[in-house]
């Protein structure tokens, strides 16, 4: 285990060349509004301020209450269909499982009753007060507005106020309800609806405010978020990684990354999820918060390049995280779905492919991947099932082939794949970014860290196993696949993966001086798998150097032709290497 180790927990793009300013806590903030909203060559004006789901919505109206109480107010929910149209809507959506449902269809404007629209633009058309405020999700969806504030926050956060039973679901009061269930909720239909909504906004809103603290809410222009946007997809980034403790977590992240000694165990680390990281933008020496799917969502062209866009839309198709089971415990015995099975079943258009990479590990430590030869299928399923209702433990070893691992060993795992990490290791998890679509078929024994088992998925999982996946198989497709791209003195190129099966590839890059990376036109992912520090530079000065730390992940935008990747600090004349993902072209 690596110790002592600088690793950046809130990396931050610097905001070059803009003159902007951030307005922290409500009395700047609400200031500042009110000096934009004076400034309106208008007699009466009409201002929204849009949510996004999971901001603390009693603390916003108060205050937006408190300032304007001479204004005509109006709630966006007060436009809402009825409750019960409105569970009748995405019943079909959620279903009945307690993790899965299907990706909505819906836009936000179908939650709307059409006859209470017309009510509020009447309204609007025939003000009793100089200024109209409407707040909510869906504010900005009225006739007239000149002014939009934008209330923000990261998936991340959302998720922690669920946990807190802080907040609710869109059109729903469920803040008491369970964390899956309002998880669940979210993910397939909050913010589908929330995102596609925001992507319409990007160019009309005036100012957008950073919510993740409510009791530190900053804000900055519209025009300065976009130029925060517009710099990130022309340099190299990193997403503040998020850390989360888990049934099986382990000690190696404490350590390394210099996390709460005293929280139990950390399981995962969370570095590349755009869906759900948040990114830094640092406007002189203040900092704002923003979801770092904003940057996908304005600018996904530029991010991911044209082939991925043109292959996923705005969605960042690459995933990067950490599993930490040292002095841990096996993660659960899981597969994922086919893609024929998960646009069937879930309306995702692509499946979670995935490796294993092995970041470090203990000796002996072992991977769970592929099943054994000759196995008797049924007798499988029936014994998962067994011991899943409580009568036994499933013999895993009996059915599901373990692999002895070591340091940079590279495990790829294709839908279908019966696997799990084992015990005592820490793997760069590098896959398609469809994450929650994991059917755990043995939980080993445990329970949840809410004192309840886990949902088990067996039979998702029995539909989609690739049988024929057996040892031999396994051994030869997904066992070290590693072949010499290209080697020289200072520098060797490898291609480790992934499988023929799956869309991404990925190459590790062995140096002790300066190499040079092309994109070819799409976005890399890169992790720093050996060295203490390198430097990410521009040949033709497009942006300003970049330091990269061990185990850190950080990506090249599609924008960016070329970077150099050099030894730095106490790595110089040192070996480095470095694990780069990125989309296949067709």
């Amino acid at each position: 285990m690596k110790k002592k180790n600088k690793f950046n927990k809130f990396p931050f793009v610097q905001i070059n060349g803009f003159d902007s300013h951030i307005y922290s806590g409500w009395e700047n903030i609400f200031s500042k509004i009110n000096n934009s909203i004076d400034r309106i060559e208008k007699l009466h004006k009409v201002i929204a301020f849009e949510f996004y789901q999971g901001v603390h919505e009693k603390e916003i109206i108060s205050e937006i209450k408190l300032r304007f109480s001479d204004a005509d107010l109006f709630d966006a929910k007060s436009i809402y269909k009825s409750n019960n149209e409105i569970e009748e809507m995405v019943y079909p959506e959620l279903t009945d499982d307690r993790v899965f449902g299907k990706i909505t269809n819906f836009n936000l404007v179908d939650f709307f009753d059409s006859d209470k629209i017309e009510e509020v633009n009447k309204k609007i058309r025939n003000p009793r007060n100089t200024k109209t405020i409407i707040y909510g999700n869906g504010a900005s969806f009225f006739e007239n507005i000149d002014l939009i504030i934008y209330f923000d926050l990261a998936r991340w956060e959302i998720i922690q106020r669920f946990r807190k039973n802080e907040v609710s679901n869109l059109f729903i009061e469920n803040s008491q309800s369970s964390f899956e269930g309002k998880y669940k909720r979210a993910f397939f239909i909050d913010w589908r609806i929330c995102d596609k909504h925001k992507t319409k906004l990007y160019d009309k809103i005036d100012f957008v405010v950073d919510t993740n603290n409510i009791d530190h809410p900053k804000m900055i222009t519209g025009s300065a978020f976009r130029g925060a946007l517009e710099q990130a997809v022309n340099q190299p980034f990193e997403l503040v990684p998020f850390f989360d403790p888990g049934p099986w977590g382990g000690q190696w992240m404490k350590e390394v990354c210099d996390l709460d000694k005293d929280i139990k165990n950390f399981a995962w680390c969370f570095n590349c999820v755009p869906e759900e990281n948040s990114i830094l933008f640092k406007f002189g020496n203040a900092v704002f918060e923003s979801p770092s799917i904003n940057l996908v969502l304005y600018r996904p062209k530029e991010l991911l390049g044209e082939n991925v866009y043109n292959n996923f839309g705005a969605e960042f198709p690459i995933r990067f995280d950490f599993l930490d089971t040292f002095d841990g415990g096996n993660l659960s015995l899981q597969v994922h779905p086919t893609t024929q099975y998960i646009k069937e079943n879930f309306r995702m258009s692509y499946t979670q492919d995935e490796s294993y990479y092995i970041l470090d590990c203990k000796p002996g430590a072992k991977v769970f991947l592929g099943l054994k030869e000759h196995i008797d299928k049924d007798l499988m399923i029936d014994k998962l099932l067994d011991a899943n209702q409580g009568n036994s433990s499933f013999p895993a070893e009996e059915f599901v082939e373990q692999w002895e691992i070591k340091k940079h060993d590279h495990f790829l795992i294709p839908a279908g794949t019966v696997h799990c990490s084992g015990k005592n290791s820490l793997v760069l998890e590098i896959s398609a970014t469809p994450y929650i679509f994991t059917f755990k078929l043995w939980d080993w024994d445990r329970l949840g860290l809410d004192g309840k088992p886990r949902p088990i998925h067996i039979n998702h999982g029995k539909k989609v196993i690739q049988w024929d996946r057996t040892t031999n198989w396994t051994k030869e497709n997904l066992v070290n696949k590693i072949s010499k791209v290209s080697e020289n003195n200072t520098h060797v190129e490898e291609k480790t993966g992934l499988h023929e099966l799956e869309f991404i590839e990925t190459r590790r890059h062995w140096f002790t001086e300066k190499i040079i990376h092309q994109t070819n036109g799409t976005v890399n992912v890169l992790n720093l798998v050996e060295g203490n520090q390198v430097l990410v530079e521009s040949p033709n000065n497009k942006f300003e150097p970049f330091i990269v730390n061990y185990a850190e992940t950080f990506v090249i935008p599609a924008n960016i032709d070329q970077y150099t990747i050099k030894p730095f600090g106490n790595s110089i004349n040192k070996k480095c290497g470095t694990i780069k993902a990125y989309v296949r072209e067709n």
